[in-house]
């Protein structure tokens, strides 16, 4: 090998070893290591998602309401007694 293939060589090994750091793959195996912190990470993450969807369903459940009740006030004849009946339901039910 000449000494112009030996630095290629070695411009590829260290631009793959750049690489490879940037994927920060060994803090992903140290997290994968030690249990009880990946235990914790994945309970926080599932907090944080349940909260999420909490709060999404229930801004979505509201704005379905608003709109239900904006319906009603159109009079329109078929669909605005069938959003009334649901929205007396749910006002029952809270």
């Amino acid at each position: 090998m000449g000494n112009n293939e030996n630095n290629e060589l070695e411009d590829k090994v260290y631009n793959l070893a750049l690489k490879i750091e940037k994927t920060k793959i060994a803090e992903y195996v140290d997290i994968l290591d030690n249990k009880w912190r990946l235990l914790s990470i994945n309970f926080v993450a599932g907090l944080a998602r349940g909260f999420g969807m909490a709060v999404g369903f229930t801004i979505l459940g509201a704005l379905f309401i608003y709109i239900a009740q904006r319906i009603i006030t159109l009079n329109l004849p078929v669909i605005g007694d069938f959003i009334a009946e649901l929205v007396k339901i749910v006002k029952q039910n809270l």
